[in-house]
């Protein structure tokens, strides 16, 4: 272990220290720009760090004024070659902390980084502070008090590929607690990212200039308070009590008094000459409530505006400025067609309403950008905790009106016109509105509710969408590598961008997923946890479907008839399903006349969901039954017999409830066979199973009569894809 340097010696008034200032990543360049304009030497930037030198005057500026740091740290002492405990106690030990710790002084030590020696950071933090108590011993004075959770002052080290850095946090709190924002609404923006988004923007230039500010989605008005403390010129930390610095043992509080009431001072004229407009909106009430009492804690009350209002609704009247804006990013792809409406709703407005306006935009996708129909001047990243974002600077310029019709624009058009869509998004609109068309006889004739609009009709909208009433389910078929990632995306948003327009719904009765190749019962297993589920007829059936949570739905549209079939040849019959899934077709085999049933699963959520059908078709319990168990091996046990066998087993599953991995292809003779063992005499067996390519086993059609219904089973919304399922009926031979 070598000492790089130590910075500590008697104060003077002029004396520069040391420092370094954190921040988030991708903040640095604007961290380093805005300290130097606070009187700092910078030196350098590195990761999520500034580097410099500073007078202990302006490192109490650093603290008051700066928008963008986190932490402003005295360096003590650099160190090279630390890669062990040892080593690390050591470096803290060599440290005159008795010249920078008050006595009494209460510590805590903040450590950051790792090597292959200290790889926990209590560990680090433990080495450390090791270091600093045995130096105060070993001069006979007071053993330090170390307290985690109030200390006075907070040593920082920070241990990266065995380079040290140990110094003092004058902050204290980190910076970007400004104390007014005790309210939040959901994933709220960090206060110094607001304020660097607000710097990129060119706020500060644009507040000087008189122009007003407007956030459509404020939530907890973090963008518009911060806005409003930099027009009225207040520094972000005038209110706080207390700083680190306060335990530092060289602090001058009549220095610090004299810099705190400099600024005071500039506050109560900058609150008092400022005649901005800063206006935010939302439509959630409590955001809305929350905002107003972070307003008001800021003391900018009387002059940023939060009303409750949809983000598209006629914005207030305002004089040219600044629009700025974090929408929800979605990170999750079923949030999509919500964003995707929300983006072109915004990018209407927007248009129609700020003409002359600069907008700055937060969002995670910078693809959803794509959606306001406008084109960024340019793009900034940022990191928003852990997540990549991109800050989309745009102008809303006006635009000509053309004597002639106007050209085709698609959404990344520089064009700000209205919206309109690609001519490939048209075309898939007008295939859409094509199968309504063919399908509306058939519907109004045979009263479905729930069917299939779409399935991969144009192979470069690769997806299927059904319809489950109101509501709206589409799963997007993985593209092939060969297909490039960004062409496939495009075109999701933009099939998805025309479905509310086309179908007539809100873009939230809209759920998206990806359909990939599936193992074992993947497909039903849990994707999301909403609990939202609704009720939906098939025939007299009601039946619970959930959109959201898993893969499949509870309720698979091309076996409707097959459900239909059973519930016209169930009267009088006792009947078994096997693999069950939701029990639709138990239900239906029951409302039929069925006199008893027997349901067969292995899954604990889909037979509670089962009994929930059955339930709400209030069927009797006692005589239509679910039991958990792998039907493999309930087939292998001698057991009832029953009229009639619905059979429709998954195309592979290796599901640890399993004895034995099941492939329909392979397997599908056997279970056939095991089966027609529990079939009476003169019963029925349902067989279908979804393996396109499948290929009924000869032996089975040597030994019973089989009759292949697939075709039959095809309602008109799935005659485009006649492979989708395989059906036969089975029943013994005769004589």
């Amino acid at each position: 272990m070598m000492p790089a340097s130590t910075e500590h010696s008697s104060e003077t008034a002029h004396e520069e220290h040391a420092f370094l200032a954190t921040c988030p990543r991708s903040m640095e360049v604007l961290l380093a720009d805005e300290l130097a304009a606070l009187g700092a030497s910078i030196e350098r930037t590195s990761v999520a760090s500034v580097h410099g030198m500073a007078t202990r005057e302006t490192l109490y500026r650093l603290c008051l004024w700066s928008r963008l740091a986190n932490r402003i740290i005295l360096v003590a002492g650099r160190f090279d070659d630390v890669e062990d405990a040892p080593a690390l106690t050591a470096a803290a030990n060599s440290l005159a902390w008795e010249t920078m710790v008050a006595p009494g002084t209460s510590l805590r030590v903040d450590f950051h980084g790792e090597s292959d020696g200290i790889r926990h950071t209590r560990f680090g933090a433990q080495c450390v502070k090791d270091g600093v108590v045995d130096r105060f011993q070993d001069l006979g004075r007071a053993r330090p008090i170390v307290d985690p959770k109030t200390a006075d002052l907070r040593l920082y080290a920070h241990l990266h590929r065995g380079r040290l850095v140990l110094g003092i946090d004058l902050s204290g709190d980190s910076l970007h607690l400004r104390g007014y924002r005790l309210d939040g609404a959901s994933a709220p923006l960090k206060e110094n990212l607001a304020a660097a988004l607000l710097v990129r923007a060119g706020w500060p230039a644009r507040a000087a200039k008189g122009e007003s500010l407007f956030d459509p989605m404020c939530g907890s008005g973090t963008l518009v308070i911060e806005a409003a403390l930099m027009a009225c010129d207040v520094a972000p930390n005038l209110k706080r009590v207390r700083f680190g610095f306060h335990g530092w043992a060289a602090h001058d509080d009549t220095l610090w008094q004299e810099i705190h009431g400099e600024a005071a001072h500039r506050a109560r004229i900058g609150r008092r000459d400022c005649r901005l407009t800063l206006c935010g909106r939302d439509h959630n009430r409590r955001a809305v409530e929350a905002a107003r009492a972070n307003a008001e804690r800021a003391g900018m009350q009387a002059l940023v505006q939060i009303e409750q209002n949809d983000a598209l609704s006629e914005p207030p009247a305002m004089s040219t400025g600044l629009v700025i804006t974090n929408p929800p990013y979605g990170e999750r792809l079923g949030e999509l067609p919500a964003l995707i409406s929300l983006y072109q709703g915004l990018g209407a407005l927007l248009r129609e309403h700020f003409t002359g306006w600069s907008i700055a935009l937060l969002t995670g996708d910078p693809k959803l950008g794509h959606r306001l129909g406008m084109k960024a001047h340019r793009q900034y990243a940022f990191k928003n905790g852990s997540l990549d974002t991109r800050l989309l600077l745009i102008d809303v310029h006006e635009r000509a009106r053309p004597e002639k019709a106007p050209r085709e624009t698609t959404a990344e058009s520089e064009d700000t016109g209205a919206v309109t869509h690609s001519a490939g998004a048209q075309m898939f609109a007008n295939r859409l509105r094509k199968n309504q068309k063919r399908l509306s006889k058939w519907l109004k004739r045979s009263g479905v509710e729930c069917y299939r609009l779409y399935d991969a009709d144009m192979p470069e909208y690769a997806l299927a969408i059904d319809l489950y009433g109101a509501w709206v389910h589409v799963q997007e078929y993985a593209a092939p590598r060969s297909i490039d990632a960004g062409q496939a995306e495009r075109r999701l948003m933009e099939a998805v961008g025309v479905l509310p327009e086309v179908l007539n719904v809100p873009a939230d009765h809209i759920f998206l997923k990806r359909r990939e190749r599936q193992s074992g019962r993947s497909q039903y297993e849990r994707r999301d946890s909403s609990g939202q589920r609704f009720q939906v007829n098939e025939g007299d059936a009601r039946l619970w479907v959930n959109l959201r949570d898993y893969l499949d739905t509870g309720l698979f549209l091309d076996h409707r008839p097959a459900r239909r079939w059973l519930k016209d040849n169930a009267d009088g019959k006792r009947v078994l399903n096997l693999f069950c899934y939701t029990a639709t077709a138990s239900v239906q085999a029951a409302l039929g006349g069925a006199t008893e049933s027997l349901s067969i699963d292995m899954s604990n959520t889909y037979l509670g969901w089962a009994e929930d059908n059955l339930r709400l078709n209030r069927l009797d319990m006692s005589r239509h039954r679910l039991v958990r168990e792998d039907c493999m091996a309930w087939l292998e046990r001698a057991g009832p017999q029953f009229d009639l066998i619905f059979m429709d087993p998954p195309t592979f599953s290796n599901s640890k409830k399993m004895d034995s991995v099941l492939d329909v292809q392979r397997d599908h003779g056997h279970m056939i066979e095991r089966a027609m063992a529990h079939l009476a005499p003169d019963g029925t067996l349902l067989f279908s199973n979804n393996l396109r390519r499948f290929q009924m086993d000869d032996s089975i059609s040597e030994r019973f009569e089989v009759k292949a219904l697939s075709k039959q089973m095809l309602d008109p919304d799935f005659e485009r894809r006649p492979d989708i399922h395989h059906v036969y009926r089975i029943a013994h031979r005769k004589g």
